[in-house]
């Protein structure tokens, strides 16, 4: 489910602005990389130039013009300026659709066509790519093989440029343009991977990380000339009040103040693609199958589990697949993470729920289990100390173990329907067992009309030994004699005898089994030969044998057990001493 609600996220782009908001913290992470820029400059139309041409248009009683647009002459001297400079390519981000002053317009062609290969941006483009640049784009390219390009941005739902396009309606854009020019040789649509494909723009860094130049100080020849000689210069309006200022990933959001530029913009374009587009998206298989990895992992490692490891397993995968998104960045792949990680959080969400769901189940079931078999006051105690597959820990401890047999029922049971028989043990059961339970003792199995238990497991009990004598006397005392009474009621056969034996010592005990069914139990010699004491009784005037570990460990040994004599148990080297109640009490 978990991964096919990321596909379906993935599918109808319900996560995308978040996505693009992961690809902003990626390029933060790697931080600055001024080196891919450091063959560039911005020659920047920016405050400053205009407070420096209002100086000049006041000291020259307004000769000067300090208005935008300026007059065409001035972006020709800047261009003049840097060729003679030793720019290697100039381009400029600043329109000239329209015809202005004779004069100005002649001045920038010449200027243009003196330097040579000059780069002019536009939007307006017409059919088949043609452009109005300096009288359209035969004429332009009669000045110095000079072009124009579509300088049109496209930017992602959130507003932010993220991505740049080879070309728009046949005619060439900005940064591929110049980097064509650059190289001397035309950039193949196939770069981009065609040429409506829209591929990233692998910035540098923040605003200011392009070399700049205010326009001024080129316009009146105060730069240095190696700083520009050899560099790709972009000239065009840095300036806030010229509204060509957009959000990008590493520049922040529209309202903090640290948008970038348009020129920077286009040159952290010409850079990528001088560097053949270095940061590329990955495969989209790529990520249909990091969603289905990561939507599938905590399920799979945390469904046997507990739910704590379904919790680490989804935090450390997490953190180890944004550090891998982060690394492959680094390396030029963009990598999709927020479906993954929604994947990731619904399956461990979903994960976490079925097993805290499950564990609830599990100890529901397990408290409605051993209610049946403990005294329901210390059910939670029981659960308290198992592990976390509810399996109580084996452990060895003195205990007092009793078995118990109802005599006589086999002949009763061969003489009745099966209906009667089972009505007849479970209300023979019924009465032992809550002797049992009464006391404090352990059901550990019903063996037909026999019955296992255990004084002192699975929680210490320091009379144990006590415990066990007190069920049993009421066993063989009032719960038989009410079961006869019953019986004869029913019109069945009654004055039914029983067998019980008592033996304390060490047990091994502990849940046993397979994952499918798990038993508590209790084993060891001490269960044997509680066991054979039950037996003996048989052909006895007694109805219970007490072993004499038993009577030790007895805090207050009743002044009516009485020894009954020494016997031979089977496995057993010496002989056992033997106590029990009053002949008349059986």
């Amino acid at each position: 489910m978990a991964v096919a609600l990321a596909l379906l996220s993935h599918a109808t782009g319900l996560l995308n602005r978040t996505e693009l908001q992961t690809i902003d913290a990626r390029f933060s992470v790697r931080g600055p990389q001024p080196q891919l820029v450091s063959n560039l400059m911005v020659v920047g139309v920016d405050d400053a130039t205009f407070s420096r041409f209002t100086q000049l248009a006041v000291s020259t009683h307004g000769r000067f013009k300090a208005a935008w647009p300026f007059p065409r002459r001035y972006e020709a001297r800047v261009i003049a300026n840097l060729a003679r400079a030793g720019a290697r390519q100039i381009a400029v981000d600043i329109q000239f659709t329209e015809p202005t002053d004779r004069r100005d317009d002649d001045a920038l062609a010449l200027a243009i066509w003196h330097a040579g290969h000059v780069v002019l941006a536009t939007t307006a483009v017409g059919p088949r790519g043609s452009t109005s640049v300096l009288g359209g784009n035969a004429n332009l390219w009669r000045f110095g093989h000079s072009v124009a390009a579509d300088a049109t941005v496209f930017p992602d739902g959130d507003g932010s440029l993220r991505r740049m396009r080879y070309s728009f309606q046949g005619l060439e854009s900005f940064a591929p343009a110049i980097a064509g020019e650059v190289l001397r040789h035309r950039i193949s649509p196939a770069l981009y991977g065609g040429p409506s494909q829209l591929q990233p723009v692998d910035y540098a860094g923040p605003p200011g990380t392009v070399p700049y130049l205010s326009f001024w100080r080129v316009y009146e020849g105060r730069f240095p000339s190696a700083s520009v000689r050899g560099k790709v210069v972009i000239i065009g309006a840095t300036a806030p009040t010229l509204q060509d200022r957009h959000v990008t990933p590493t520049s922040g959001s529209a309202g903090s103040g640290e948008l970038m530029s348009g020129p920077e913009i286009q040159a952290n374009m010409v850079a990528t693609v001088l560097h053949r587009i270095p940061l590329r998206f990955g495969a989209g298989w790529v990520n249909v199958l990091m969603i289905m990895l990561l939507g599938s992992l905590v399920p799979l490692l945390g469904m046997r589990g507990w739910a704590l490891r379904a919790l680490f397993s989804g935090v450390a995968a997490g953190v180890v697949y944004v550090l891998g998104a982060q690394l492959a960045f680094n390396s030029g792949t963009i990598i999709a993470v927020a479906d993954p990680l929604l994947a990731l959080v619904l399956g461990t969400i979903g994960t976490l729920t079925v097993v805290y769901l499950g564990e609830a189940f599990e100890r529901q079931y397990a408290r409605t289990t051993f209610a049946r078999f403990v005294p329901p006051d210390v059910v939670d105690q029981v659960l308290a100390s198992t592990d976390d597959d509810l399996r109580l820990a084996g452990v060895e401890r003195v205990c007092t173990v009793m078995f118990s047999d109802l005599r006589g029922f086999t002949q009763f049971s061969e003489t009745q329907p099966v209906e009667r028989v089972i009505a007849v043990v479970n209300h023979y059961l019924n009465e032992m067992s809550q002797a049992i339970m009464g006391q404090g003792g352990t059901l550990i199995s019903y063996m037909g009309d026999g019955i296992m238990a255990v004084f002192g497991a699975p929680l210490e009990q320091p009379d144990h030994a006590d415990r066990a004598l007190r069920a049993a006397r009421e066993m063989i005392g009032p719960r038989l004699a009410a079961f006869n009474a019953w019986l004869e009621q029913q019109g069945y056969p009654s004055g039914l005898k029983m067998g019980v034996g008592l033996n304390s010592g060490k047990v091994m005990c502990g849940n046993v089994g397979a994952e499918q069914r798990v038993e508590y139990t209790a084993i060891g010699d001490t269960t044997n030969t509680a066991s054979r004491l039950e037996g003996m009784t048989k052909g006895q005037p007694q109805m219970l044998f007490v072993a004499e570990s038993t009577r030790e460990l007895m805090l207050e040994a009743p002044a009516d057990l009485g020894y009954v004599g020494e016997f031979e148990v089977r496995g057993r080297e010496a002989k056992l001493r033997v106590y029990s109640l009053p002949v008349e009490l059986s």
